[in-house]
């Protein structure tokens, strides 16, 4: 197609002038020619900010270049899950087109969208918020995630892929088998509290979750609105508190002691503590919250796992290096970090 080039050489993951006719084909309004940037930030699958000549901003999603792990990176699963979500009360950036033909660039991709927002990956952002704005942003992100767990998957479009049991054995089974062919370091401490998961699994729902809900997978607005929810790919049916427990395990407190990883967003003054979050959830929802002590344990586990497969990714060289190599080392410190929390939690709980 005339005119459907790129101004700049794409980075890694991005045939300029392939995809830049295919953008051309189908997202009405682009105006040739196309800036392509990699957003730093993502661990997984790769994220690019497209500018076209009119200043129109939009984002494009592409798993790694290389060392693709088996059921991760579906960028067709992910695009269900945000079209599902378009006009709930979950925001989402707007869906605008999939691409399944791997010949373009070399994997399936989508765009949407662009959504402005602080993200608040670090304190840095998180100090850009006023006071006002960082106990808002605690409330609404409680608030569009039990918005989310309170969707009826058939009603969205996503009842073919829900299953309404065995979600924690499934997941069990996938990131020990991803840990293994990673070829982490800390193997025998991740199979021992896969084996203290396994033997604790608790009676479990069944709903949509997100997979990987956290404050820098959320666009906030200057009032700490959740613009937009990022980053579905781990998305799946299970049991909510999958997610709460997740959420959970991320979010520093200041009083926490040091650990590998850096103080971030929601040590700033202002934010809501963990048992906060919880407390406002169990309201919201009206879900029984006493058992999220292992799904909380189960999430340092799965994190530990995660960490191994981006480092071996990296270190491999299938992924654009956006810094993450010269952390390398204390990446690995945590991953044996989160998974040590994983196993005090779960023999403190049998307390």
């Amino acid at each position: 197609m005339p005119g459907a080039r790129a101004a700049d050489p794409a980075p890694p993951g991005i045939d300029a002038a392939r995809v830049g006719e295919w953008l051309a084909s189908h997202v009405g309004g682009l105006a040739a020619p196309l800036r392509f940037a990699l957003v730093s930030g993502g661990r997984s699958n790769l994220t690019y900010r497209v500018t076209d000549a009119a200043g129109a901003v939009y984002a494009l999603r592409r798993p790694p270049t290389g060392g693709v792990l088996e059921t991760a990176h579906d960028m067709g699963r992910e695009w269900r899950f945000i079209s599902a979500m378009a006009g709930t009360a979950v925001p989402v950036a707007p869906p605008l087109a999939f691409c399944d033909d791997a010949a373009v660039t070399g994997a399936p991709f989508y765009v949407m969208g662009f959504v402005d927002g602080t993200v608040l990956a670090d304190r840095a952002a998180a100090e850009r918020l006023s006071p006002d704005a960082r106990a808002k942003a605690c409330e609404n992100l409680v608030d569009v995630l039990a918005a989310l767990h309170a969707l009826d998957p058939q009603e969205v479009g996503l009842g073919d892929m829900v299953r309404r049991t065995g979600f924690a054995e499934r997941q069990l089974r996938r990131w020990r088998h991803q840990a293994h062919r990673s070829g982490a370091a800390y193997l025998r401490l991740l199979d021992e509290v896969h084996d203290m998961l396994a033997a604790r699994v608790p009676e479990q729902g069944s709903g949509i979750v997100h997979g990987d809900y956290r404050p820098g997978n959320l666009a906030f607005g200057p009032d700490g609105t959740v613009r937009a929810v990022f980053d579905w790919e781990l998305a799946t049916s299970g049991d909510a508190l999958a997610d709460l427990g997740y959420l959970v395990s991320t979010w520093q407190e200041p009083d926490d002691p040091p650990g590998a990883a850096p103080p971030g967003p929601t040590t700033v003054p202002g934010f809501a503590s963990r048992a906060d979050l919880a407390g406002r959830y169990a309201r919201l929802s009206g879900r029984d919250v006493s058992g999220l002590p292992y799904w909380t344990a189960f999430a340092h586990w799965r994190s530990a796992c995660i960490g191994a497969g981006v480092q071996a990714r990296y270190l491999a060289g299938h992924m654009a290096d956006d810094g993450y190599l010269a952390e390398a080392g204390e990446r690995g410190a945590l991953g044996v970090e989160l998974a040590e929390k994983a196993r005090a939690g779960l023999r403190a709980d049998e307390i």
